[in-house]
């Protein structure tokens, strides 16, 4: 009988349950093995005692798989190669983790998370030869050589739902409504809701734009008759001089936040037009999972299991042509995936006369 552990790391998002309950379900049925669940990421790995709770299968017969979020915890801080002491020095805990491992007598651990997850699990399995399997998650869609991860289609959604409830109200004030949502240094998450979401402007990090070329398109729909405009920025757009937008969070950390404002306020001064700005942030990290994440997860999950039965490690499960793959996990983390700019779906919104600020 195997001993199989599994860890969510790095930012939440929704379908994390489905990947769990999966492990669990092909782990004890299909092989009989033991499952452990360990809380808070690697954190768990450095808690003692150790923060890790058997699973069964009886523990998701409810409402689990339709829950967001993950019912283990999750961390994106703490990185246990550098990590933060209480009196401001950082230490190396990795050895800390090697040893959990080896405390649980475990034979496999699978870390679902992002490239940065990735990069920190890859390295702990280097250097204490630990067997590892990756499963990618981030709403981000960056990771690469996956074409899907789990978390991103319930991020689109929310996104895609919110441009819907904007429009009714954009048209009653005659307002430009800007929408800023997620998506890290990728324009994944703007693109596909623009498109579904029937924006007129999506400006993306990887196509530099121009106000005067967004203010054209916003003035072109009045010409029309139109006196409402949507308009989608993915967080990390810069300023028309490069700037990146930030702002200071109370951990200390600086992230992505406030373009869409920036935005806005140049739109009002070159056009006159009155806007609404709407922040989603972490709006669209909760909530329940679609079908699609439940199903990506699902099977993410179930091969995960079937790799570490293989003797198969240091890879990734990944979807590419409609099926699950294996991909070492180095690959993965340097293959990042960012929109291409002639793509088919930058094409898609440019035939449907999205503008892009960039004519």
């Amino acid at each position: 009988m195997k001993r199989i552990a599994v860890l969510t790391s790095g930012g939440d998002c929704a379908g994390l349950n489905a990947v769990v309950r999966a492990v669990t379900q092909r782990a004890i049925t299909g092989y009989g093995w033991e499952v452990f669940g360990v809380r808070q990421g690697t954190a768990g790995l450095l808690a003692r005692p150790i923060d890790a709770e058997p699973l069964h299968i009886s523990r998701f017969e409810g409402d689990l798989l339709r829950r967001g979020g993950t019912f283990l915890g999750t961390t994106n801080s703490g990185n246990p190669f550098d990590y933060p002491t209480n009196d401001g020095r950082r230490v190396d805990r990795s050895e800390e983790i090697i040893a959990a491992y080896r405390e649980l007598e475990l034979d496999a651990l699978i870390g679902i998370g992002g490239d940065g997850s990735m990069d920190i699990l890859r390295r702990l399995a280097q250097q204490g030869g630990l067997n590892l399997v990756g499963i990618p998650k981030t709403i981000d869609n960056d990771l690469g050589h996956t074409e899907l991860s789990v978390g991103y289609d319930t991020a689109v959604g929310v996104a895609t739902d919110a441009l819907d409830h904007l429009q009714p109200t954009a048209a009653s004030h005659s307002r430009v409504m800007v929408l800023e949502v997620m998506g890290r240094d990728a324009g994944h998450i703007a693109l596909s809701s623009g498109i579904a979401g029937g924006a007129d402007v999506i400006l993306i990090p990887e196509i530099e734009y121009r106000i005067d070329s967004v203010s054209r398109k916003i003035a072109a729909l009045r010409d029309h008759g139109r006196n409402f405009a949507l308009v989608v920025v993915a967080e990390a757009v810069t300023t028309e001089s490069g700037e990146p937008v930030t702002q200071r969070q109370s951990g200390g950390s600086v992230n992505y936040g406030g373009i869409g404002h920036y935005i806005a306020e140049r739109i009002a001064d070159v056009t006159g037009a009155e806007t609404r700005v709407t922040v989603l942030g972490h709006v669209q990290r909760g909530g329940a999972p679609t079908p699609t994440d439940r199903l990506m997860g699902t099977a993410f999950g179930v091969h995960a299991v079937d790799l570490i039965a293989e003797g198969k490690f240091d890879h990734m499960v990944a979807w590419s042509n409609r099926q699950v793959t294996a991909i070492p996990i180095a690959d993965a983390i340097a293959g990042y995936n960012a929109v291409d700019p002639n793509g088919s779906l930058v094409t898609t919104a440019r035939g449907v006369g999205i503008c892009f600020g960039d004519d």
